[in-house]
């Protein structure tokens, strides 16, 4: 007894499917490899030595791998003092940012007083304005304080963020007002509804807002000109600044430079992989309020 097989016809237009799918996917691993080669080099770079990086700066493969660049990244330069104020600086703006701008979008969102679209108008008006226009009287007014060359000056004028209020108010506007309701039936009060009702529903929002807050505190260099010289506060990106100029003492020495870079950026990678799953729900989330 034989058995006979039949082939299974293909649907119409499933090789089509198929192609489009495959092409896509091509276009993204493509585009993938274009964002990530810069930091390959950089990486690369890090690990060879001044004459093989000199020699050949492209190559993606260090020729003798040398970790000497680290090691005068720790311990000729002010790397630990950096990293330090970096952090301390970046700690404190990403709390007072997410705790300050999603009260600030809540009251926005859901309480109703006079001039509320004209502070939502200012809010996006401010989102607009170029950050450079502001250096002169940012000077002006940390001059004017006394707070001029410390730590207060590093954090408190970018301590609150427009885009961030802007954020949060677009996502609790997408919460149910029955749930607020029932809250207050229960006899909660605004600020208690607040904490312990609609912030937990709205974590999706706070982890963007953290992860938005923390790269750009974390990288943020234009706002730390205006507002410190005293090398004793440098963040990261001011210390890697006057490193790249040769304004320390270095020279031309590549693996040193972008060593110091390679190690500025992990922090920022890591927070982003290990929170990219609510990064893109959040961003998805807000997109379809929008």
């Amino acid at each position: 007894m034989t058995t006979r097989t039949r082939d299974i016809p293909r649907r119409p237009g499933e090789g089509r499917r198929l192609a489009s799918t495959f092409g896509g996917y091509a276009v993204l691993v493509f585009f993938a490899l274009v964002f990530l080669y810069p930091f390959v080099i950089q990486t690369a770079n890090s690990l060879k030595t001044e004459p093989d990086a000199a020699a050949h700066p492209l190559s993606p493969i260090p020729g003798p791998l040398s970790f000497g660049a680290y090691d005068r990244v720790f311990f000729q330069t002010d790397l630990p003092l950096w990293l330090g104020n970096s952090l301390l600086v970046t700690i404190i703006i990403t709390v007072g940012r997410v705790f300050l701008d999603s009260m600030a979008g809540y009251a926005l969102a859901r309480l109703r007083f006079r001039g509320r679209r004209g502070v939502f108008g200012a809010i996006v008006a401010v989102i607009a304005v170029p950050g450079v226009v502001l250096f002169i009287p940012k000077f002006l007014v940390l001059n004017q304080l006394g707070m001029y060359d410390s730590y207060a000056a590093l954090i408190l004028p970018i301590i609150a963020d427009a885009a961030g209020v802007f954020i949060m108010k677009q996502f609790f506007e997408s919460i149910p007002v029955s749930v607020e309701e029932a809250a207050r039936i229960d006899g909660a009060g605004v600020f208690r509804t607040f904490w312990s009702v609609v912030l937990p529903m709205a974590r999706p929002a706070l982890i963007t807002l953290t992860i938005i807050s923390f790269q750009s505190s974390w990288n943020e260099f234009p706002h730390t000109l205006v507002a410190v010289q005293d090398p004793q506060l440098f963040t990261l990106p001011r210390g890697l600044a006057d490193l790249v100029s040769g304004s320390l003492g270095v020279g031309t020495q590549y693996p040193l430079k972008l060593g110091a870079a390679v190690l500025a950026t992990i922090p920022v990678a890591i927070i982003f992989v290990v929170f990219q799953r609510y990064f893109v729900r959040g961003a998805n989330e807000g997109a379809d309020k929008g």
